[in-house]
């Protein structure tokens, strides 16, 4: 079946509805999402977003300590936009219906979190992206311009260049996306998309890794998928484990906000010993990656399984009210947070590198848009500050909705392309099951143990050497029997391992996320510049 819209979201969390919302006032939207369409990893977002709202905050505190989290890559005309920007997409948000909650003396209860100078989180308890993606999805639906396509998972972006390839009949363009070739899940059937611009944001990439934050659907969608086609990718090498998620053998991917060391909340060892002064002079509202690693270290030292987060020296009311849902999960689990630690470890959680854009979201390919996590905007730098990311996503949809808005004049003018159908090749057996879950589980440990938060150059060869094995194995395979999901996702996840490997193994220094025991020091002089990768 072939579908036809001027706009085509890949994405359902807080950067692709905002950017569909937007659209929707220029011409019809099509949303294909790969699970439930508020399986994102904005629904799972408990901090907040940052914003210059305190009197005591200005542009240019927020401005310094991005750029101070960035080490060094942050594209400074970006910040300044993004943090400049910040307060308006906030009221934005509460005129949908988003109620942040209240302070005393403030419009907002703000909140810290590490690397911040100033209290400027604005927050919904602790699941602040589950109350926006609600929020933002009930709009949607509502609006009649808006298709939203569930269990519609994108294997491929469709581009002119392909299409002469392929003897389809263009319309001459330069390089440019039309669409993208989309599996319904449920029928395992083959759709043909069809767009007048397209916008990748399907979020990051956790799943890449054996522990995660992430939930399942966080495979790097996009960024495989901009990559194939010939966009570029950047700084991919630098990952973002967070510090502390909950350990426990029933608590799959259950991340402890940050803010929770941002009210009080302090790191110590099974001793009860805090160990964070030995690390950074911030202590445990250090940048992510320092704790990461101080948290490495110390586990590395002991031979300890895990670390603790101790909160309970708050007052217990003050707790429940406001980290409800981290009260709530630690209970079930037997730990009354209130009273005892929560036992944590790092797990991958934020990818600062993705499908290169400019300061509009637009990437290499015409008629292409990536926002939000899938993004490389140069917001981030070799390192995310936090609470920045929710934020990201709100302020380049807006930016790709008003550059889109004058690309549509004239893509509106243009007939869409005679596209092909999917073409199966004649495949009449699907991909056996075990090939899929023997290979996902290689990567992600591989990719866990040789490529993890602290890197050698051996390792990452030998890392570089297995993915390359394996993706040869995905290809084969991929011509030879018809796709499943699973399988979409295996191939999704090789090609991001490789991006990563292949970005850590060009950087020869350590900054940011990206520690190298053989490169230990940074270098301004040569490495103080992005990571960009192409497919020839």
């Amino acid at each position: 079946m072939e579908i036809r819209s001027d706009f085509l979201v890949i994405g359902s969390g807080i950067a692709g509805l905002t950017y569909a919302l937007k659209a929707s006032q220029l011409g019809t939207v099509a949303i294909v999402t790969k699970r439930e369409k508020t399986e994102t990893s904005t629904g799972h977002a408990q901090g907040g977003i940052a914003s210059v709202i305190g009197k005591d905050d200005t542009f240019d505190l927020h401005i310094q300590d991005t750029l101070a989290c960035g080490d060094g890559l942050c594209h400074e005309d970006v910040v300044e936009m993004v943090v400049r920007d910040a307060p308006i997409r906030i009221q934005e948000l509460v005129s949908l219906g988003v109620n942040f909650d209240p302070g005393k003396n403030n419009a907002y209860d703000l909140t810290y979190e590490g690397g911040h100078s100033r209290r400027r989180i604005v927050h919904v308890q602790d699941f602040t992206g589950r109350e926006i993606e609600h929020i933002l999805i009930a709009k949607a639906e509502a609006n009649e311009n808006i298709t939203i396509y569930e269990h519609h998972m994108a294997i491929d972006l469709i581009t002119y260049s392909r299409l002469l390839k392929r003897g389809a009949t263009t319309i001459g363009k330069e390089e440019s996306c039309c669409g993208a070739y989309v599996l319904d899940t449920r029928n395992n059937v083959v759709h043909t998309f069809l767009s007048k611009i397209t916008v990748l944001a399907t979020g990051g990439a956790g799943k890449v890794y054996l522990y995660t934050s992430n939930p399942d659907i966080a495979t790097g969608d996009g960024i495989a998928m901009g990559y194939r086609i010939g966009a570029p990718v950047a700084n991919m090498e630098f990952v973002q484990f967070h510090p502390t998620c909950l350990y426990h053998p029933h608590a799959k991917n259950f991340l402890i906000s940050e803010t929770l060391r941002g009210e009080g909340g302090r790191l110590i060892d099974k001793n009860g010993k805090t160990f964070m002064e030995k690390y950074h002079p911030m202590k445990d509202l250090a940048f992510r990656d320092i704790v990461a690693r101080a948290i490495d270290a110390e586990l590395k030292t002991s031979g300890d399984d895990c670390v603790f987060l101790d909160i309970s020296h708050r007052n217990a009311e003050f707790i429940k009210k406001r980290f409800p849902n981290v009260y709530r999960k630690c209970l079930s689990l037997g730990i009354d947070i209130t009273k005892e630690p929560i036992p944590v470890v790092p797990a991958a959680h934020y990818m600062c590198g993705g499908v290169l854009t400019d300061i509009f979201g637009r990437t290499k390919i015409g008629g292409l848009y990536a926002i939000g996590e899938t993004a490389c905007t140069g917001l981030h730098g070799a390192n995310r500050l936090a609470s920045n990311s929710l934020l990201e996503g709100l302020v380049f949809a807006n930016q790709a909705y008003l550059k889109s808005a004058q690309e549509i004049k004239e893509r509106k003018q243009t007939p869409y392309p005679d596209v092909p159908i999917w073409d199966i090749g004649g495949t009449t057996e699907t991909i056996e099951s075990v090939m899929v879950s023997h290979n996902w589980d290689v990567i992600r440990r591989l990719m866990w143990n040789y490529v993890g938060i602290v890197r050698n150059d051996r390792r990452l060869n030998l890392a570089q050497h297995r993915i390359q094995n394996i993706q040869d194995e995905i290809s084969e395979y991929y011509w030879d029997y018809r796709i499943t999901g699973d399988f979409v996702e295996l191939r999704n996840i090789s090609t991001v391992a490789g991006l990563i490997i292949n970005c850590a193994l060009i950087r020869k220094e350590s900054r940011g996320l990206h520690f190298n025991v053989d490169y230990p020091q940074k270098d301004d002089i040569a490495w103080r510049k992005d990571t960009i990768i192409e497919r020839n």
